[in-house]
């Protein structure tokens, strides 16, 4: 699996010559390609597995408690979770490109976000400027990668807390922060967080911040990350108007 650093180089690599381009572009639609046919065979079987699993359970109810069912159950769950990430991840730089406006974009990830805090002690307050722009980018991964963020600002918040999302612009960039008082992350793990496989959350798969940095990359634009243990965490998204 290529690093965000090897990407870096591979790019580089790639704006010398059109031959390395067009040999480069070539190795990686071939990467891609073994990926998304690993995951595929994989997945087969898997959801044969859990099909399996459920009939059993639904026959047998009993079970249903026991701790190596549970055990069992959960770990499938996990490996389904951890394909479909994989296959996101494996996507990240293709985008399916639209015009759309930002700030009613924002509205709709706001409302849903807000939704699911309703029944919860953690406080969500966000500031939309009014004069978000209309991008081109896509909506459906970008939404994801919003989304994602604030469920990892909510998970790190154990009890009472705060959650606050600022959407503005300038002429040239959208600037997107998304603050928690959360449980923070430690100096020494901030250097590797937006790596792939990287987690330091239970049953975690280390692919959600890695799926976001790609796509952001791919917009032009960058992710931030600035944090601090049992303060809370900063996430900083920057996409070019």
């Amino acid at each position: 699996m290529f690093t965000n650093t090897d990407y870096d180089k591979l790019q580089q690599l790639m704006a010398e010559s059109p031959e390395n381009r067009a040999l480069l572009e070539k190795l990686l639609a071939s990467h891609e390609e073994s990926v998304a046919s690993i995951s595929h065979e994989i997945r087969n079987p898997l959801t044969l597995v859990y099909s399996t699993v459920q009939l059993l359970e639904s026959r047998h109810p009993e079970i249903a408690s026991d701790r190596y069912w549970i055990s069992l159950r959960e770990d499938v769950e996990y490996m389904q979770q951890l394909l479909a990430d994989l296959s996101s991840l494996n996507h990240s730089r293709t985008l399916s490109l639209s015009e759309f406006s930002f700030r009613s974009f924002m509205e709709q990830v706001v409302l849903s976000f807000a939704a699911s805090c309703a029944d919860s002690p953690v406080e969500f307050t966000s500031r939309l400027s009014p004069d978000l722009p209309v991008i081109k980018g896509d909506r459906i991964k970008l939404r994801e990668i919003f989304l994602n963020l604030l469920r990892n600002a909510r998970e790190s918040i154990k009890g009472t807390g705060a959650i606050r999302l600022d959407a503005s612009c300038t002429s040239t960039e959208i600037i997107v922060t998304i603050e928690d008082t959360g449980c923070g992350i430690p100096e020494e793990h901030l250097p590797h967080i937006f790596e792939p496989f990287v987690t330091y959350k239970k049953g975690g798969t280390g692919l959600g911040l890695a799926i976001a940095d790609r796509t952001v990359r791919a917009h032009g634009g960058e992710i931030a990350v600035t944090s601090a243990v049992d303060t809370g965490t900063r996430f900083r998204i920057l996409l070019p108007v």
